[in-house]
């Protein structure tokens, strides 16, 4: 069969999904894989694997049985040191094998970070028992913030604010981490004044390795997850650049090519300024990079394929006020339908459905996408969107 890539996606979620439409786009062939069955990717890919990636030898099997030209991680949850071994025999892995290591891990992307680049990051200690909870919480003070080193979409994580309160962080952390590792980061809570994404790009050019940022996109979190986003962030000359050259500087050291979401904390400070935090990267779309599917003419699922390929970036890339809202679910149900969506898209937003086949609390079902003259009259209407949209189960 004819096709400009064949690519193995480790991950089938609803970022997966909008990556290989846009790698479809392309003409690449995509294999979707991922723990259950028809996950949203593979809805839209050309053939699936179903099995859990934190099974090396399965996983290896996979890789060996495919021989993709590129393997693409969607998903925390991997046995990374496979990709290491099959990448030292010739495969690509996006954006490199050491990048997947180091970032499926909040430990290792936090030393890197603050230890080997010195970026400005908030105290911190990691633990492994409930005892070294109580050592790190000394060390950051309260309130604190207590997380999985392996989780995604905030899950696991809570904010310490009393001593009695860190027994069940703990216990929360632990019952919620991916794969394996009974380790959390105890970090020091920053009071910012907001947080944004700063999609950062690392690509081929004639002339060499190039870097291309998306403009900032703020966001609003509930229990660790994302809610709603916005692009353009309102935000300083000088923290955008601080925030660029922290990007710039990990990317680089992580190497390899594709689409990474990182993240800041921003708080004013007494001069009148902005100081600029690192959080956390993801070597991969980001999830609240959804606003990019409305604000920019180039989605970050778009941007992520072009670089991953080898196609061009463009130097500048702008946003129009744009933001996104998610579609929760409130149950656990093996069936799920959905009513509301023309009145959702009477305000001119527009309504993606992710497909997911069962839903649980909290879980993400879809989102709002809008845009208007300005970003606070986008979020309001894609509130509104989101609002109107209904599910409905039959158990």
């Amino acid at each position: 069969m004819a096709h400009t890539a064949k690519i193995l996606l480790l991950g089938s979620g609803e970022l997966g999904r909008e990556f290989v439409i846009s790698a479809k786009r392309l003409g690449a062939y995509v294999i979707a894989c991922d723990s259950y069955a028809r996950a949203p990717a593979m809805q839209m890919a050309d053939e699936a694997e179903i099995f859990s990636m934190l099974d090396g030898d399965t996983l290896l099997e996979v890789i060996l049985k495919h021989r993709p030209d590129f393997i693409v991680p969607e998903v925390e949850a991997i046995r990374t040191e496979v990709l290491a071994q099959v990448e030292a025999d010739g495969f690509n892995v996006v954006p490199s094998a050491r990048a997947t290591q180091m970032t499926m891990n909040r430990d290792a992307i936090r030393d890197v970070a603050a230890q080997d680049l010195g970026l400005t990051t908030s105290r911190y200690r990691y633990a492994e028992s409930l005892e070294e909870v109580l050592a790190g919480a000394q060390h950051t003070g309260l309130p604190c913030v207590i997380k999985p080193v392996m989780s995604s979409s905030g899950k696991g994580q809570s904010t310490v604010r009393h001593t009695g309160e860190l027994e069940a962080a703990w216990n929360h952390a632990v019952d919620n981490m991916r794969g394996d590792r009974k380790r959390v980061i105890v970090e020091q809570f920053v009071d910012f004044d907001y947080e944004i994404t700063l999609l950062t790009v690392r690509h081929k050019t004639k002339d060499g390795d190039a870097v291309t940022f998306c403009p900032p996109i703020g966001h609003r979190q509930e229990r660790g997850d994302y809610q709603e986003s916005w692009q353009p962030a309102p935000m300083s000359d000088g923290a955008i650049a601080a925030a660029q050259e922290m990007a710039r500087k990990i990317v680089d050291d992580l190497g390899g090519y594709g689409l990474f979401g990182v993240e800041f904390f921003v708080a004013r400070n007494k001069e009148g300024g902005e100081d600029v935090i690192f959080s956390e990267l993801s070597p991969r779309p980001h999830d609240t990079g959804m606003v990019t599917l409305v604000s920019q003419n180039l989605s970050e699922f778009d941007l992520h394929a072009r670089a991953i390929m080898g196609l061009p970036i463009p130097a500048e890339i702008r946003a129009r006020p744009a933001a996104s809202a998610v579609i929760l679910a409130d149950r656990d149900s093996a069936t799920v339908s959905y009513s509301g969506l023309a009145e959702g898209m009477s305000n001119g937003s527009d309504i993606r459905i992710f497909g997911k086949p069962e839903t649980r609390p909290y879980r993400r079902m879809g989102v709002a996408l809008s845009a208007a003259g300005d970003t606070d009259s986008a979020r309001a209407q894609a509130a509104s969107a989101a609002a109107a949209v209904r599910l409905g189960y039959d158990d």
